[in-house]
Formats: structure tokens, sequence, C-alpha cells
């Protein structure tokens, strides 16, 4: 603790910029062994991920255990094992748009939620279950339970974490956040609740160019992490001064350019859309660009019958519910000379599966617990965002209107 407060010190930081470090020094003691890297190179521009972490990212990846493949008869019967265990515990199962299509199923019968991530936090923030369940990454279940410390949160498997959370350390940030106290901090919301806790604003793919234009109308300057490529995609669009945090998506980052303009060439007549988080020159071949929600928008309420998707394959269940007669062509992750480590899949949100879920309403475990100090300096940056995404229409008014 000592020692982060004489760096406050001895840069001259605001007070704001001081309490971040002093916060960081309890987050480390609390966040566990994820904290513990190396720290980042920095430049005017960026900050980059040191090698050490990047293979330590590789490795979970490799490493994640998929969700085991079961009959139809299995099947049937964890539905309705899960279908009355959360009723008997009034719980909620709201699920993200990149997992197995029974767990999206099942969330719709149930009066649950399939969403992208912005909508995942509006949602668990409204519903009056006393449990909610989070079928996704480690990230969402903290969201949600930043939101509602009241409810108790449950996922299928803690361990599924996301590789732009992993890539983005709080202590490390902290540091880059102190040596700019005159910028507004943004997170994307896949980051953990320590970081949340040191920055202003939390984003989404949803909500970040509004957010963005609107504080760049203001006159702020900001810095924003930690994926790259969303990053340089909204400083295009906006003109925003923002310094950028230099993480990736593990699987958008692996979308080839020249094996897409490959397929595009065989398939002239399919509209081309990119999720953000892509490399530059993949989404310089889209059609239409934006988040998950806006993908999926394109594919209902677009004239044309095929389309090139370049986000997790995940998408692709409510996709063809929503529009069945289109053809979906998932974009290339590898080309010449490369492999893909994703194949268009976060391997992370293959860890959820109907066996764990069910495993989890038996027994109680897996809930997300977060310190109330960080928890309250966390919901800040989120309140901010959803009262912005409430007030221009992104999301439907939450309760209270919070």
């Amino acid at each position: 603790m000592h020692k982060f407060s004489i760096i406050g010190k001895e840069r001259g930081l605001d007070n704001r910029a001081r309490n971040d470090i002093l916060l960081l020094g309890f987050a480390i003691r609390t966040c566990g062994s994820r904290c513990k890297i190396p720290l980042m190179k920095t430049n005017t521009q960026h900050t980059e991920i040191p090698l050490s972490l990047a293979s330590r990212i590789q490795a979970l990846a490799v490493s994640a255990p998929t969700a085991p493949w079961l009959g139809d008869a299995e099947k049937a019967a964890l539905r309705a094992q899960i279908k009355q265990r959360l009723i008997e515990q009034d719980a909620v199962l709201v699920a993200h748009y990149y997992v197995d299509a029974d767990l999206q199923a099942l969330a719709e019968e149930t009066g649950g939620c399939v969403a992208d991530s912005l909508e995942m936090a509006n949602f668990g923030n409204t519903h009056p279950a006393k449990t909610i369940v989070v079928a996704g990454v480690r990230f969402m279940g903290e969201t949600a339970k930043i939101l509602n410390p009241e409810k108790r949160v449950l996922m299928p498997d803690l361990r599924a974490t996301c590789s732009l959370d992993e890539g983005c350390p709080v202590d490390a940030f902290a540091q880059w956040r102190a040596q700019y106290p005159d910028r507004i901090a943004l997170v994307y919301a896949n980051t953990s609740a320590e970081v949340k806790a040191v920055a202003d604003w939390v984003v989404t793919s949803g909500n970040a160019l509004q957010i963005v234009r609107h504080l760049h109308a203001q006159g702020h300057k900001m810095l924003w992490a930690p994926d790259r490529h969303l990053g340089n995609w909204i400083a295009r669009e906006t003109g925003a001064d923002m310094l950028r945090w230099q993480g990736h998506c593990l699987v958008h980052d692996e979308f080839k350019t020249q094996a897409l303009e490959d397929l595009i060439a065989l398939h002239p007549d399919a509209k081309v859309l990119v999720h953000p988080e892509s490399p530059e020159s993949v989404v310089k071949l889209a059609h239409v660009v934006g988040s998950t929600k806006v993908l999926i928008n394109a594919v209902q309420q677009l004239p044309d019958a095929k389309f090139i998707v370049a986000t997790d394959a995940g998408i692709f269940w409510k996709m063809q519910q929503l529009a069945p007669n289109k053809t979906l062509l998932i974009a290339p992750t590898s080309g010449e000379g490369a492999t893909c480590q994703s194949c268009a899949h976060c391997p992370w949100m293959a860890m959820n599966g109907l066996q764990n879920l069910l495993q989890v309403l038996q027994t109680g475990k897996n809930e997300i617990e977060i310190d109330e100090v960080v928890r309250q300096r966390a919901i800040m940056s989120l309140d901010r965002m959803l009262a912005f995404s409430r007030q221009q229409g992104l999301v439907a008014k939450g309760r209270g209107d919070r």
C-alpha cells in the first residue's frame, strides 16, 4: 500500500488518481492469481501485452474443457430438471448469444434472456428473480453481481474467462490509468470487477460509439481498454482522442482478410457482417459493422438471402431462429499458412453446458462473490453506462430507473 501512495505523490496525481492507486493495493490482495503478471510496456498511443501474459492466455484457451456432447434423450431429461430447479429457486437463466444453442433455447423457454452483454446486464438488473444464473463468461456473472448485490448469482463454470479480461490485469491497468489523470477512462464490459472499479465508464459494443461520441463532444480526452480493434474502430468513427490498450478477443482476432476475400469472391451475392472486435482489414470488407445485436438485426431485416458472418458461431442459433430462410456462412479463421485456435467459437463460452448448469442449481456452488469495496466503486462506472443507455433508448428502463 505504501509504495503505491508514494508513486501517486511523485507523479503529482490528483486525488481521484491517488484513490485509484490506493484501491489497487486492496484489489491486488483480493483478485487472485490473475493479477500476478508482468506490467505492460507503454508508449504515447497504446499499452502492449507482454509475451508471457499472451502465452498464459493461449494456455488457458487450450486447456478450457468443452461441455460434453449429449444425446437427445439426455438433453431432454436435463432440461426438465433444470426447468424445475429454476422454478423452485426463483431463478432466471440469462444466456449470451455465444453459448451452446441448448442453453439459449432453454433461457427463452423459461422466461429468461438471450442477449449481448449490454442487455444481459440490464435484464438481470430489472428482473425480480432472487437468483440469476449466467451462462457466459465470468465477467458477465461479475457484472450481474455488481448490479444486484442482494441476489445470488451462479455460473455453470467459474473458470470460463475471456482473453480480453485476462489481458487487462488490474495492477497494470490502474498504473496506466494513474499516468493520465486528465483523461476519462473507459473500459469494455469484458473486464474484471476490479478493473471496472478503477474506470470512469464501462461500455459495450452496443453503446460504445454513442458514449464516446457523447464524451468527445464534451471535449474529453479518453483512455480505452482493453480491445485494440474495437478501440481503433471507435477512434476512426468518432475522431476521439483515445489512448488504447492492446488486448484482443481470441475469436475475432483470428478472422483472416485474404481468406475472407476469397470467400466473398465465391459468394459475391452475400452481405458481410463483422463485429468490430475484428482486425481493421476485416472490418473494411464489411457491409455492416456492429455489436451482436446489430448483426442479428441485419440478418433479420436486410432483404439479402446470404450472409458471411465474422463473429462467434454461437450467434447462428439466434440468427437462424429469426431468419430461417437465410443462408449463413462463417468468416474464415484460418488461411494460407495459418491455423485457428478458436475456430470462430470461444473456448470459454463452450464450457457452459446443460450438465454443469444443473449441477450449480443442485449444489449452489459457483456463486459469484465480489468484495463490497470493489463493488461500490465498480457500480459507479456501470451505472453511468446503464443510465446513458436507457436515456438513449438502447435498453429498457431499469428498476427505479437507476
